[in-house]
């Protein structure tokens, strides 16, 4: 059975944990959020044990996971087993080892599949034997047009009373940022409440006022914007932050720290392996994973180079007697070429 992200923790809540669950999709927040639905479900009904298996690509250990499932559990009677693909695809290994537990599904397991990336295409016998015995549970991106029905109704879910207007100004204000906007909505459960703990009713003047511009073109989206391929974005993003009297300079440490994380993951022969040893979130993998598909390792350790003369640039320190190149210039270049593989040509130019 398929359940959306906005039933799932209800449906949990009114029956007994299910053999196995899939929660998938292309947007994180709403990922994590059904997720963490599903865990809090098994804690509720007892379960405290709890296997976490990363499955990456080759490197993917499916008799280690079947040897997990059946072998009993030394500290409780039922463990809650979550498989990671961050591709979505088990591949055939991993498709028949599901498919096997939905057939006979052990009493003292229950499974929970995250997928990081989803389409129709993902589907296949596996998620469909989860189905049969289980829940299904896509996050699928929420489109520009659904987004003030989202923000509204997560505003109501957390008591926040709001007039249209002050919804749209916050929808405006986010830029579809999902985690922005729960992060947001959850500040104002806490302000907009009086001492009785009724919330009060926000317009859009109040909303500007309790709001942080979560649209502001500050050098942490600038980044993830070019890790995500979404070129527009960036020229946009970094004409407000010059406009605003920002200096290169201040910007260059963090592009620097992310590319230096990027090129590390792109040499990586692991890549989960390698997110845990920098401490990576899940909901930052999925950022890292498109990004370095789109260019070879050797290529992002040349954009780390490139960011390196820009920050010189930006800092006056050029060669005597030559010109020094316009450093905003030079920043929106390599973030171009960071997007799109087809403009790396812009930074010979």
């Amino acid at each position: 059975m398929e359940l959306s992200v906005d039933r799932i923790a209800s449906q949990l809540a009114g029956e007994p944990l299910r053999p196995a669950y899939l929660v998938a999709g292309p947007e994180t927040l709403l990922v994590l959020e059904a997720a963490d639905a599903v865990r809090a479900a098994a804690r509720a009904q007892g379960i405290e044990e709890r296997e976490v298996h990363d499955m990456e690509g080759r490197d993917a250990d499916w008799d280690g996971l079947a040897a997990s499932i059946h072998a009993p559990s030394l500290f409780a009677s039922r463990r809650l087993i979550e498989v990671r693909l961050p591709t979505g695809k088990p591949g055939n290994d991993g498709s028949k080892l599901i498919c096997e537990f939905c057939a006979e599904p052990p009493q003292d397991v229950v499974l929970l599949v995250i997928a990081g990336d989803w389409s129709r295409s993902h589907a296949g016998k596996w998620s469909e034997a989860i189905g049969r015995v289980g829940h299904s549970c896509i996050a699928w991106q929420v489109k520009p047009h659904e987004l003030g029905g989202w923000i509204d109704r997560r505003l109501r879910s957390r008591g926040v009373k709001a007039t249209p207007d002050a919804v749209a100004r916050l929808t405006q204000r986010i830029e579809g940022n999902l985690l922005a906007a729960a992060q947001e909505i959850d500040k104002l459960a806490l302000l907009t409440r009086n001492n009785e703990g009724a919330s009060t009713l926000l317009d859009a003047e109040a909303m500007d006022a309790l709001v942080a511009d979560s649209a502001r073109f500050d050098v942490f989206r600038l980044v993830d914007a070019s890790l995500n391929g979404n070129a527009p974005q960036v020229s946009r993003m970094l004409a407000g932050l010059r406009a605003e009297g920002e200096a290169v300079p201040a910007l260059m440490g963090m592009v620097v720290k992310e590319l230096q994380t990027v090129a590390a993951l792109a040499r990586a022969r692991n890549f989960a392996a390698e997110c845990k040893a920098l401490r990576i979130w899940d909901s930052k993998q999925a950022v890292y994973k498109r990004a370095i598909s789109k260019h070879p390792p050797e290529r992002w350790q040349r954009f780390l180079v490139e960011a390196g003369r820009v920050d010189r640039i930006a800092k006056g320190r050029v060669r005597i007697g030559e010109e020094s190149p316009d450093a905003w210039l030079q920043l929106e270049r390599l973030l171009l070429a960071m997007a799109d593989k087809g403009a790396a040509r812009l930074l010979a130019s």
